[in-house]
């Protein structure tokens, strides 16, 4: 069983920036595919980023290249999104998940964290 708990979210001006984490425990993290999502209430989750085992591969949704990046340190058991020049319209509960295979559905994911909120005000 994998454990998963995200911290960092908060609430920032448009243009700002923040910094999720989201720590792994209860398995082998480096065996796991880790994404993000997130959820605004009244939507369904929707796919953010993704990174794979050794970091040598990411993807992004693309509302959102060129302003978050997604990395892992294996051995902190950690995933990190940064997030830079925000916008109202990310506004939502980010959620940490693995799983064992790339997907863009979240669905396929094994592992959930219990979400932090990000709120952009403009």
């Amino acid at each position: 069983q994998v454990q998963l708990v995200e911290s960092g979210g908060g609430s920032v001006q448009t243009g700002g920036s923040l910094r999720l984490s989201c720590a792994a425990s209860g398995g082998a993290f480096t065996n796991y595919i880790m994404a993000w999502f997130r959820q605004a209430p009244g939507r369904e989750r929707e796919f953010v980023a993704l990174v794979n085992r050794n970091s040598d591969s990411t993807d992004y949704t693309n509302s959102v290249k060129g302003r978050f990046a997604i990395s892992r340190d294996n051995a902190k058991n950690t995933v990190y999104r940064q997030m830079n020049s925000l916008k109202p319209e990310d506004t939502a509960v980010y959620y940490c998940a693995a799983g064992r295979r790339s997907s863009f559905v979240f669905q396929s994911y094994d592992y959930w964290g219990p979400g932090t909120p990000v709120t952009v005000s403009s």
